[in-house]
């Protein structure tokens, strides 16, 4: 019997390209809500309640109701809000951290997606910081570029506006209060004692991230040099198929952030020399930093073999 599944808030981003994503799947059941009752509480209830797997594509304090009108105790659901992401009642979704973290999510009723942002710091710090590597109190400064696609269907009209102010023609830094949502995740995730100074950038291309975390050598544990971190991300991540290492150094003198657009993996690049050390993660925030995070998480609690449906 194929399993059955329901996008509650199909209609946004990131449900549209889940959606996208197993639309023309046929191992699948995917159950469709009419037009006309997609904000009725009581027929999202039914289909819910219907579902082998939920995803849940909503505002926070959408998802957060959305998860009380499941009573089906069968019902799994995945959240691409912030809502559940630090709770530990949820399965924190990134399943190449650790065989441990991978196992978790295919046992479980409750997925919490990772956010975009945070999914390019954790797939850094996270590996160096359980290597003993990386001090847990390092004072870290993180940079993420992105498409802006990321902002959502608001966002991504302003930007194909044909009258579109000026500014908008070139990177925008944001989040200067240096609270974005994304930075409990961060830390928790990667059980760090502070989050990162960090600046979110976004720019006029459609999809696609680069985040950046610099390092000083010889404030790291064992003072080890660009290379050495390298081969040891290489070594992590080693077995991975959403998750790769470059050849060190890169293989271009300059990195795009829309690099890994239109795939579901993401690619590490570590550059730097004995003293320094720059390592960005290169992936499309609405494949591994979203949608496509979503299904490979779904595959996994389905026992489904993880690629199915995804670009890697």
């Amino acid at each position: 019997m194929k399993p059955v599944v329901y996008i509650d808030g199909k209609e946004g981003t990131t449900g549209l390209q889940i959606y996208e994503r197993l639309g023309s799947r046929d191992d699948l059941t995917l159950l469709l809500i009419d037009e006309d009752k997609r904000k009725d509480p009581k027929e999202r209830a039914k289909l819910m309640n219907q579902a082998d797997i939920v995803f849940l594509c909503l505002p926070d304090a959408a998802a957060r109701e959305a998860v009380t009108l499941v009573t089906n105790p069968d019902t799994r659901i995945i959240d691409a809000s912030t809502a559940h992401r630090t709770n530990p009642d949820w399965d924190y979704g990134f399943p190449e951290l650790s065989s441990e973290k991978r196992q978790a999510i295919a046992n479980s009723k409750r997925v919490a997606n990772p956010g975009c942002h945070a999914t390019g710091f954790i797939s850094i710090v996270y590996p160096l910081v359980k290597l003993g590597i990386l001090p847990k109190d390092y004072p870290m400064s993180f940079f993420s570029l992105t498409g802006y696609s990321g902002g959502g269907k608001k966002m991504i009209a302003s930007y194909e506006s044909e009258d579109k102010p000026q500014e908008y023609f070139a990177p925008r830094i944001y989040g200067l209060g240096l609270n974005h949502k994304h930075l409990p995740e961060m830390k928790a995730v990667c059980e760090i004692d502070n989050p990162p100074v960090f600046a979110p950038v976004v720019d006029d291309y459609y999809k696609g991230m680069a985040g950046t975390l610099s390092l000083v050598n010889n404030k790291l544990n064992g003072n080890p040099t660009a290379e050495q971190i390298h081969k040891a991300l290489c070594d992590y991540y080693k077995d991975q198929k959403f998750v790769t290492v470059a050849p060190f150094g890169g293989d271009t003198d300059m990195l795009g952030a829309n690099t890994m657009a239109g795939k579901d993996s993401l690619k590490i690049v570590v550059c730097g020399n004995e003293n320094q050390t720059m390592i960005t993660a290169l992936f499309d925030n609405l494949g591994k930093g979203a949608s496509g995070a979503a299904v490979q998480n779904m595959n996994i609690m389905l026992g489904m073999d993880e690629t199915t449906g995804l670009n890697i």
